[in-house]
């Protein structure tokens, strides 16, 4: 072998350097879909052995982070599905308060993905500073940290373009919501036009402008005549 040559095998991966053979880790990987090597994290859920108990302080931050990084991912595209929905209803019905809804909705979204990438970076360096378990960098051999190159992949960066397009839709939505909210306001305001107003009267006047009698009796008084009853 040469002197930095990597092995992968499905569950072992071992590094020949300078005639020595060094052991990194004992993860299963796979390949995925998309023909990127991968292994799966454990995150403890449900803990049924209680090893979480033995964690360090750091191991046990860097658990937490990842577990909510992943819950804010779930809300982040539980709201995305909910946008999706109401959105549609607004574009169907042109109605400002569906698509109002749309844009709170997504900027809900755009902060629990930057959130959950936020907590990615944490994760990272909780990995790479701290001394979290012995399948991290701070308790691998020398020789390896000085022949490993981290690098970011596609996914990284598909993750943070999806944060970008969530705050885009959401200013977008909102701008429609003015457009179709003084669209309507136009409209209302050209009806008006065409409307007389027509004022209710305090006082229903008789005929000729007069006003009628309180009490409609005999205007003259009877009295003594020719004949007498």
């Amino acid at each position: 072998m040469a002197s930095s040559e990597i092995l992968h095998l499905d569950s072992l991966m071992i590094t020949e350097m300078e005639g020595r053979s060094v052991i990194v880790s004992a993860v299963p990987i796979y390949l995925s879909p998309v023909e990127t090597h991968c292994s799966n994290i454990d995150y403890y859920i449900p803990d049924l052995e209680n090893l979480t108990k033995e964690f360090t302080d750091d191991a046990t931050t860097r658990l937490h982070m990842g577990r909510s990084m992943i819950a804010l991912f779930i809300l982040s595209f539980v709201a995305v599905f909910i946008a999706f929905w109401t959105g549609v209803a607004g574009c169907w019905r042109r109605s400002p308060g569906n698509i109002t809804a749309t844009a709170i909705v997504m900027l809900f979204a755009c902060l629990f993905s930057a959130g959950s990438m936020g907590l990615w970076h944490g994760v990272e360096y909780f990995e790479k500073e701290k001394v979290v378990g012995e399948e991290f960098y701070q308790q691998w051999d020398n020789a390896l940290r000085d022949n490993t190159i981290t690098t970011y992949d596609w996914s990284y960066f598909v993750a943070w373009v999806g944060v970008g397009f969530s705050l885009i839709s959401a200013i977008l939505f909102s701008g429609a919501a003015i457009c179709l909210r003084g669209e309507r306001e136009k409209e209302e305001a050209m009806n008006m036009q065409y409307l007389m107003p027509v004022y209710p009267q305090k006082q229903q006047y008789a005929y000729a402008g007069y006003p009628a009698p309180y009490y409609h009796g005999p205007q003259y008084a009877p009295g003594p005549g020719t004949y007498s009853y």
